[in-house]
């Protein structure tokens, strides 16, 4: 299951619309080593942590989980639309995702940027792989 549903929550999401703020709160709570790793990366490009290829700012994690529950939470959050989707409001950025534990944050005026485009590109995928990321 990729999420713990209070039986409040479930009861309102069946009668109709729930808030980005209650879904944010339950991913935060159900998820909370992919929910520290975004908050993490966004930090590092708020506060100025981030890395910049030419006017491009961005910021990323390039450290593997430290273990099999915390790959998951993270694929599970960023495979999600409905969840990376709400992150993504919520924080105000746009995430990329790579290799199952790579996530960066760009601004939202960086989106049509050539680091972006080169950051999803299947060109960088293929350059960020390595022989121990294999089975990640």
């Amino acid at each position: 299951m990729s999420l713990d549903v209070s039986e409040d929550l479930l009861a309102k999401a069946e009668a109709g619309e729930v808030s980005d703020a209650e879904f944010i709160d339950c991913v935060k709570h159900s998820l909370p080593y992919a929910w520290e790793l975004v908050n993490e990366v966004v930090s590092d490009l708020k506060g100025g942590v981030a890395a910049s290829t030419g006017s491009t700012r961005f910021a990323d994690n390039t450290t593997p989980p430290p273990d099999e529950q915390a790959r998951g939470q993270l694929l599970r959050a960023l495979a999600s639309d409905s969840m990376r989707g709400a992150l993504e409001r919520h924080f105000g950025v746009k995430l990329a995702f790579q290799n199952c534990h790579r996530v960066a944050a760009f601004p939202l005026s960086e989106v049509d940027s050539d680091t972006y485009r080169k950051f999803i590109s299947p060109r960088g995928q293929l350059l960020n792989q390595s022989p121990e990321l294999r089975d990640c």
